[in-house]
């Protein structure tokens, strides 16, 4: 009974997408209610309809994006790919933490964002809205991670760097301390930045080269 309280007590989750990522964050949310009982997880919406009525990683698919007007007592985190003209209002999303994450307390992060496990966000980094990051991501102290941004697994940034909006490292990528990386630009795996990146950039080797814009 104990633990049917603890649920029902919980806020209403529900994880916006059905694909590979938004299956593991239902584990995350796991994890996260064993250390704190937090989120009472209802399911998935897909961007489609595509997979309505399935079972994901033991959640339903409880309908398509159509249904977030009709849940006004849920929160929402989405995951990764979910398309941006779907979302919900700010103010209706949450952000998940896992556990084994290390969040600075003078760090901050948005809403809408998912933090994978093994993170490290340093002291006095700020992480905007809507930021997925795999695991082992290293987000150092004073970094700027702008809204809309996906850091690959492994992605490390050293201090003092700004990533604009909208940008995308990728897997094991490295940024020196105190470049920005300008709005929109990808970062390849495993790439090494040492110079600032301009915006809608296309950056691979070591050191990162600027190939073409991103389209």
């Amino acid at each position: 009974m104990t633990c049917e309280r603890e649920a029902n007590a919980a806020t209403p989750l529900i994880i916006l997408g059905a694909e590979v990522h938004a299956a593991e964050m239902a584990e995350i949310v796991e994890r996260a209610n064993l250390a704190k009982p937090t989120w009472n997880l209802l399911g998935f919406l897909s961007p489609s309809d595509e997979k309505i009525g399935r079972t994901v990683n033991g959640y339903p698919v409880l309908g398509s994006a159509k249904r977030i007007p009709e849940l006004p007592q849920a929160a929402f985190v989405p995951s990764f790919g979910f398309p941006r003209g779907l979302l919900p209002p700010l103010d209706r999303m949450v952000s998940l933490v896992d556990p084994s994450a290390f969040v600075s307390r003078t760090a901050t992060i948005g809403r809408g964002c998912a933090i994978y496990p093994h993170c490290f966000i340093g002291l006095n980094a700020r992480v905007g809205d809507v930021v997925f990051a795999l695991s082992g991501c290293v987000i150092n102290h004073d970094d700027v991670i702008g809204d809309r941004v996906t850091l690959a697994s492994r992605a490390a940034l050293a201090g003092e760097v700004t990533v604009e909006p909208d940008c995308y490292l990728g897997q094991g990528c490295l940024i020196r301390e105190k470049l920005t990386i300008g709005h929109g630009s990808l970062i390849g795996m495993g790439a090494v930045v040492v110079e600032d990146v301009l915006p809608n950039s296309v950056m691979a080797g070591n050191p990162a080269r600027r190939l073409r814009d991103r389209t």
